[in-house]
């Protein structure tokens, strides 16, 4: 994570937040109340939409306006002079202590930049997806993780999983140091069940995770219109 970071209060102006990002060179500033508690969080996207440059007007995309509540919430977005009007919140934190999965995986559900990391209450840094690429930049090379055995655990649970019949829609597995990891699409939860379960009877099968998707039944409706008829 960043450690020095650069925060305003939600009293300060619009202007101010745009001056501050440009001195600081950052994308984004976590905006302070009472005790230094954060409450929000301003960044570039809360900004590019203003009046005072013409660009209130700018068509947006349709993800975005499915997030705004009301029309009165977009005129504050594009026309109000205070960070608290246009700031983003509640904000999504993590602690220092959070593992980066957990934080890849709150960027990528959330559709998000940057996570103000609190320690207790305190603001003690801000993590972003450029911070994450730095440490995968920097990350020893890691040494393969499956062994003989893996590759024969993976064997046995294909075979398990051809007996069940499941695997025409690209079911796979990978196995590390005897844990299995399932791959996949997949008609139902039940065949989903079943796959689960077959892989968790092979001998040897320390843990099994489950990554298998199941298909919307409109897709699986397409494909099954799609399939070759036999007379």
């Amino acid at each position: 994570m960043t450690g020095s970071v650069a925060t305003i209060p939600p009293d300060a102006s619009v202007q101010d937040a745009a001056k501050l990002m440009v001195e600081r060179r950052v994308s984004a500033l976590p905006v302070t109340g009472r005790s230094d508690r954060v409450i929000g969080i301003v960044s570039e996207g809360d900004l590019i939409r203003r009046a005072e440059i013409g660009t209130a007007n700018a068509r947006h995309k349709p993800w975005l306006g499915r997030l705004m509540q009301s029309g009165a919430r977009e005129y504050l977005k594009t026309r109000g002079s205070k960070v608290r009007d246009v700031m983003s919140a509640p904000v999504i934190t993590v602690r220092p202590a959070t593992p980066l999965n957990e934080v890849a995986a709150l960027l990528d559900r959330h559709r998000i930049k940057r996570l103000p990391v609190l320690d207790g209450d305190r603001l003690a840094g801000i993590v972003s997806r450029a911070d994450l690429v730095r440490q995968l930049a920097s990350a020893p090379v890691r040494p393969p993780a499956r062994t003989p055995r893996d590759r024969e655990l993976r064997h046995e649970v294909m075979e398990a999983v051809r007996r069940l019949g499941v695997g025409a829609l690209n079911v796979n597995a990978t196995v590390e140091h005897g844990v299995v990891h399932l791959w996949g699409d997949v008609r139902s939860r039940g065949e989903q069940k079943l796959l689960l379960k077959a892989a968790r009877t092979v001998d040897g099968a320390r843990k099994v995770e489950d990554h298998t998707v199941v298909i919307p039944w409109r897709v699986l409706a397409a494909l099954e219109m799609q399939r070759p008829r036999t007379a």
